[in-house]
């Protein structure tokens, strides 16, 4: 596993690239269409932005509406804190006293004819549900992490795998 950590202390992060055969612009509508994204995750199940927003801008919110077989529903908001056309786009889930819970971004570089794209993520430091499940079971932590980080890592190169084949057709 390429985890930086494994305590939520920490503030687990991680990068995954793949090469893309196909131009930075139409990888780029794949990634920043984030209500788009909810047909490829498998945990988020659609997304409704806030405050009169309709897309991915610096500064707009959006609630995420999550699934997990384990867990069961729950629902996140989420701040764009970068969106550069076609280079970059991330968001902080916010957490407890607005501090991120986790952090995501896409980045997107030419690259052999195609694109370099890159998901990074990193958990915490703010607290959010994974935070709370160590707090029932403190002896459990590396136990608990390893397996949502797992999960997470392979929610990532599923993701990854997905807005490939979307962008090469």
């Amino acid at each position: 596993m390429g985890w930086t950590a494994t305590r939520y202390a920490d503030t687990p992060s991680l990068e995954i690239a793949i090469w893309v055969d196909a131009p930075p612009e139409r990888v780029w509508s794949e990634i920043s269409d984030i209500e788009a994204m909810a047909s490829i995750s498998t945990e988020l199940q659609r997304v409704e932005w806030l405050d009169g927003a309709t897309g991915p801008a610096e500064g707009a919110l959006f609630v995420g509406y999550n699934s997990h077989p384990l867990v069961g529903e729950w629902q996140t908001t989420s701040r764009i804190i970068a969106y550069a056309r076609p280079e970059v786009i991330a968001w902080d889930v916010i957490g407890d006293n607005q501090v991120p819970a986790t952090r995501w971004r896409f980045t997107l570089e030419p690259s052999e004819g195609g694109t370099s794209l890159r998901q990074w993520v990193q958990v915490g430091p703010g607290t959010g549900g994974l935070s709370a499940t160590i707090e029932q079971e403190p002896d459990k932590e590396e136990e608990v992490m390893s397996y949502r980080l797992r999960e997470i890592e392979g929610g990532m190169n599923s993701t990854l795998a997905e807005v490939k084949r979307r962008s090469e057709k």
